[in-house]
Parts: C-alpha cells; sequence; structure tokens
C-alpha cells in the first residue's frame, strides 16, 4: 500500500512534530484538533516554527510555504475519512485512545492503518477496540520529533508483517530510522531509561551526592548529552511517574516503581520545565 495521505490526532508537542516532519517529506497531512481555538494555535505553532527554521537558514523559504501548504486541521474526527494512515499522538490515557481506535475503525477507509504514538499504553488492547486488529501498530516518535531520528515500529500479536513492512517505509520516508519491538510496555528505550531516572532519583534521595554532581557524572563518565535530573525535567516529572507507575503495574518488578520523593514532587506542582520548576528552578 502507499501511503499519501497521513492523519495525525493531537497537535500538541508530539502531534505538531509528526505533523511538520510528514509535511516536510511532501505527504498531505490533516491533524485532529478538540475544537477550532485548537486547530488554530496548532496552525500557528507550525507556521511559526517553520519560519523559524527559514530564520536560522535552516529550510529555504519555497520548502516552508510547500509544507505548509500540505497541512490542514480539523476538530472533526469524521474528516480523517480519506487517510491512508493515521497516527494517534493524545494523552496517555488507555480507555481514551481505546475509544478513539475504536472510533476511526468506523471512519477511516479499510485499508489505512491505525497507529498510536504511545510510550506506555498497550497497543494490542487498541487494536481488539477496532475489527481491523491486523492493521493497528506503534509508532513511537521521540521529542523533539524534528531533531529525533528513532521511531519505535511496535507490532502486536495481531499485526499483519505486510502492515510492518508499509510503516516501516512511510517512517524511513520521513528520514527517521525505524527499529523493529513488540508490543510490550515501555518498548526498548523506556524500558531501559525509565529504571535509569528512578535510579537517579535514589541516589539523590539517600544522599550520595547532589544533583549538579550525578548529572555531571553522566556526562562526563559515560557521555551521555545531559544528565539525568535535567533530562528529567525536560520530559516532565509527571510523565516519568507515570510511565513508571505504568511498567511497575505491568511487570511488578521494584525498579520500575517510582521513589517517594518523585510522587512528592509531581504532588507538588515541581513538574521539571513546563512549569518552571523541577529538580532545578527554570525562568522564562
Amino acid at each position: 500500500m502507499i501511503i499519501k495521505n497521513v492523519g495525525v490526532i493531537g497537535c500538541g508537542l508530539m502531534g505538531s512534530g509528526i505533523v511538520q516532519v510528514a509535511a516536510q517529506a511532501g505527504f498531505s497531512v490533516l491533524f485532529v484538533e478538540a475544537n477550532d481555538e485548537l486547530v488554530r494555535r496548532g496552525l500557528g505553532r507550525l507556521r511559526e516554527t517553520l519560519e523559524g527554521l527559514v530564520a536560522k537558514g535552516k529550510l529555504d523559504a519555497t520548502a516552508k510555504d510547500a509544507a505548509l501548504a500540505r497541512i490542514a486541521g480539523t476538530p472533526r474526527l469524521e474528516d480523517l475519512k480519506a487517510c491512508d494512515l493515521v497516527v494517534e499522538a493524545m494523552t496517555e490515557n488507555q480507555p481514551l485512545k481505546n475509544e478513539t481506535f475504536a472510533k476511526l475503525d468506523r471512519i477511516a477507509p479499510p485499508h489505512a492503518i491505525l497507529a498510536t504514538n504511545t510510550s506506555s499504553c498497550n497497543v494490542t488492547a487498541m487494536a481488539a477496540a477496532t475489527r481491523r486488529p491486523g492493521q493497528v501498530l506503534g509508532l513511537h516518535f521521540f521529542n523533539p520529533v524534528p531533531l529525533m531520528k528513532l521511531v519505535e515500529v511496535a507490532r502486536t500479536i495481531l499485526t499483519d508483517e505486510g502492515v510492518v513492512t508499509t510503516a516501516t517505509e512511510w517512517v524511513r520516508a520521513l528520514g527517521k530510522t525505524p527499529i523493529q519491538t513488540k508490543d510490550s510496555t515501555a518498548f526498548v528505550v523506556n524500558r531501559l531509561l525509565v529504571p535509569y531516572l528512578l535510579d537517579a532519583v535514589r541516589l539523590y534521595e539517600s544522599g550520595l551526592a547532589s544533583l549538579e554532581d550525578i548529572d555531571t557524572a553522566m556526562k562526563l563518565g559515560c557521555g551521555y548529552p545531559m544528565g539525568p535530573f535535567t533530562l528529567l525535567d525536560l520530559v516532565g516529572l509527571d510523565t516519568t511517574t507515570y510511565v513508571a507507575e505504568v511498567m511497575f503495574e505491568e511487570f511488578r518488578e521494584p525498579r520500575y516503581a517510582p521513589p517517594p520523593l518523585l510522587k512528592r514532587m509531581v504532588m507538588a506542582g515541581h513538574l521539571g520545565r513546563k512549569a518552571g520548576r523541577g529538580f532545578y528552578t527554570y525562568t522564562k
């Protein structure tokens, strides 16, 4: 199957990035948001982002205009009726995702592939909510989508091999590098990354070293681009806590349980960069 028209559900941080890279790669993209105001904001952010690339000399004006011409937004899920591929990029809420996939199944054409950008929810449950479980899989992009090269292609035990092949080829057409994984909570990257981040919090909780020294140790000792606390603040402490709780619920392994300090920081609203305060304090 040839993918020409792409739908994206959600135009937040991840959704807008997927819209952008798909449009720049030459695909017609229609995104869905909850209402007209959010559609307007999404289009405005995309325009601003692409114009910023032009200002930095990373994109020419002609390519910017061509990409923007391929992007449209709508508040109606029903408008995705002509899409060959739909990528869901909503909040990590399993019941909501299941419900959305059941609706998509009734809207999208019979040949369409339905994908989720989830990093922690059960893809098999989403597939089971449809009458086309063989055409459902995970396509997990990383933040920020335009810069990060990796996409985890997650197949369920129901996914057709041809669908995996088509989706993988589409990922390559975006200029990304796909890796194959099975549908298992947190896939590859988060299965390895989240315990590392949680262990860093436990080290800090125990008084072994300061935030700054732990971050410096991992940057200079392991060559990581940023330390665990800088990364936690960037990802969001609430997001990390949620993923850890899902992993603990799935596997019941103590190393996946979020440490008390992390949970209390989320309760206090210290969510990281987006809140102005996490392990570090940020000013606009």
